[in-house]
């Protein structure tokens, strides 16, 4: 493949408003039934990873690494779909998430608090315990 061609093919990337670190937000939601799972950042590797694998790969902000989504707990998530917003600076990602838990937590979505009055509740079970998720050496 020659430059020229290498320089169409991601001209799609230049096109993303990327924030003063290099990142874009990224939401990702359940493809079959439309709830959201979690929030999440990308960087460019991380966006072009995730188009060429079928997988979502993340930026870590906290451990300045990529994040393949499900590296360590197995799940996964395959990407159906990417959409961007119209001002080019927030991706929603559909997905199918392996396993049915997109949280750390282990529940299926990162947003199962509700504001209940002047209190976070938690509307969502824990469908498997984090600790039988992520063993630890």
């Amino acid at each position: 493949m020659n430059d020229s061609t290498s320089d169409t093919s991601n001209q799609w990337l230049d096109e993303i408003r990327w924030d003063s670190h290099g990142l874009l937000p990224v939401i990702s939601q359940d493809v079959e039934s439309g709830e959201i799972l979690m929030f999440a950042w990308m960087n460019r590797d991380s966006l072009q990873l995730s188009v060429e694998n079928g997988h979502a790969v993340y930026w870590s902000r906290s451990r300045k690494k990529l994040w393949h989504k499900g590296e360590e707990s197995g799940h996964q998530q395959i990407i159906k779909s990417i959409r961007i917003d119209c001002d080019e600076d927030v991706l929603l990602i559909k997905v199918e998430q392996r396993g049915g838990i997109a949280c750390h937590t282990g529940r299926q979505s990162c947003f199962y608090r509700e504001l209940n009055g002047a209190e976070w509740k938690s509307i969502a079970p824990v469908i498997k315990d984090p600790a039988e998720i992520y063993k630890h050496s």
